[in-house]
């Protein structure tokens, strides 16, 4: 919820609540997220790397872990996920010059990153740790993601209120505006109080939602013990994950795909859930994808009708629905492909899915400041009540023939992806 809050409304808050320039804007997106992926790998090594206590071995780094090389490093990460969630949304207007508002938003937005992905890590590593096989991993999947989609619908209604609250009071205040000389600087009066209350309540939800999982999910046991397993070091570790084939076109295909898409998906993940179970993994995924090029180039081509654009994305959300569940579900296939080639290196779980989630983050930093550093070269200016063509040009280019051309890339690397439903039943095969 907090993730969708903050790809929603932190760009407009930033652009239009705080008036700040879009190439400052582009530099704080990018850098925090560029950082946040950074410590996703260093995250995933040092869970990877932590004890196992009596009540695991992720779940304690949501409310206190501690690594074995560090004797008194802490970790509280929910608790903090949400104070630093509600700082990022504090705007320090009437005491800071713009270069410190920058460092402030820049460095909240760090800690932010930071602190989630502390809880992100083990939250994500947790489907290799419920038990069952392979089947209850990928429903484990479904659920999950459905789940999310439902968090995150309900996250994106609440900030599409705020929006809506705020583009409402800005008509209102450029018409007040319009015999001025110079109207083109505005904000709303009450926006920073929508964005603090909504902050509010959505911290609230994620705290009460890592509470539930945190006393109603076990983790299993393995059933092998790890201590007399191969240890590598960090960087060795980032090798042996890269040089894996099926890991390496899982993860630029996923990349590729993030790249081109960041209502109806809460309801296509148990759809395609059922598909996957009949027809496989990877031509879910071929299907699912295709649905994506047509609906986002009708919208393009036709941005004025109301009906077609509700339809197709009805149909977009069925696509990105393949997206969230289908790599997500292909993960722990990868990971017991890398077992299995490597049967003296275990316990890296958490080091798969934590560069995973590094390649998902640059890859929506990547695509959030190439499209503000877009903005700002065509001429795109904060708090204006009105802006050009160029402007209009730039949006419906990156919202369609862009996407497009990067899905395809996708595409490709999800064609050489190997592991198929016959070398699935080869490796189960083996593990037993």
């Amino acid at each position: 919820m907090t993730a969708v809050a903050v790809g929603v409304s932190l760009q407009i808050f930033l652009l239009d609540v705080v008036q700040m320039e879009a190439l400052y804007v582009s530099m704080i997106l990018f850098v925090s997220r560029a950082w946040d992926a950074v410590t996703d790998p260093l995250v995933g090594y040092l869970v990877t790397r932590s004890r196992r206590t009596p009540i695991g071995k992720l779940l304690p780094w949501w409310v206190g872990g501690m690594d074995e090389g560090m004797d008194d490093w802490l970790v509280l990460s929910a608790p903090f996920v949400v104070f630093s969630y509600l700082l990022l949304w504090f705007e320090p207007r009437g005491f800071m010059s713009q270069p410190l508002s920058v460092l402030w938003f820049l460095s909240t937005s760090c800690l932010f990153q930071s602190l989630m992905t502390c809880y992100n890590v083990p939250y994500l590593s947790l489907n290799m740790f419920l038990g069952g096989d392979q089947r209850d991993r990928d429903s484990a999947t479904a659920y999950r993601m459905s789940v999310e989609m439902g968090a995150m619908l309900l996250a994106s209604a609440l900030q599409g209120h705020v929006v809506s609250v705020y583009n409402t009071e800005k008509q209102q205040v450029c018409q007040q505006l319009e015999q001025e000389t110079d109207p083109s600087s505005t904000s709303p009066p009450t926006a920073s109080l929508q964005q603090t209350t909504s902050a509010l309540v959505l911290g609230s939800l994620f705290f009460l939602c890592s509470l539930v999982v945190f006393f109603g999910v076990k983790e299993q046991q393995p059933g092998v013990c790890s201590d007399d397993r191969e240890r590598p070091s960090y960087l060795t570790s980032l090798k042996m994950l890269m040089c894996h084939a099926p890991y390496r076109r899982l993860v630029l295909g996923f990349v590729f795909s993030a790249l081109a898409v960041q209502a109806s998906a809460s309801v296509a993940v148990p759809v395609w859930q059922a598909v996957l179970l009949r027809v496989g993994k990877k031509t879910t995924l071929f299907i699912g994808l295709s649905l994506f090029v047509p609906a986002v180039t009708v919208v393009g081509c036709v941005p004025s009708n109301l009906p077609v654009f509700v339809t197709m994305c009805v149909m977009m959300g069925f696509s990105v629905a393949t997206l969230f569940l289908l790599p997500w579900s292909m993960l722990p296939d990868v990971v017991d492909d890398f077992s299995v080639t490597n049967p003296s290196c275990r316990d890296l779980e958490p080091l798969f899915f934590s560069c995973y989630a590094f390649c998902s983050k640059l890859s929506g930093g990547l695509s959030v400041g190439v499209s503000t550093v877009t903005l700002q070269l065509v001429g795109y200016r904060a708090g204006a009540c009105h802006h050009g063509d160029g402007v209009v040009t730039a949006l419906v280019v990156l919202f369609a023939p862009v996407p497009v051309a990067l899905l395809l890339v996708a595409m490709v690397f999800f064609c050489s992806y190997p592991i198929d439903e016959r070398r699935l039943r080869e490796q189960r095969t083996s593990v037993q």
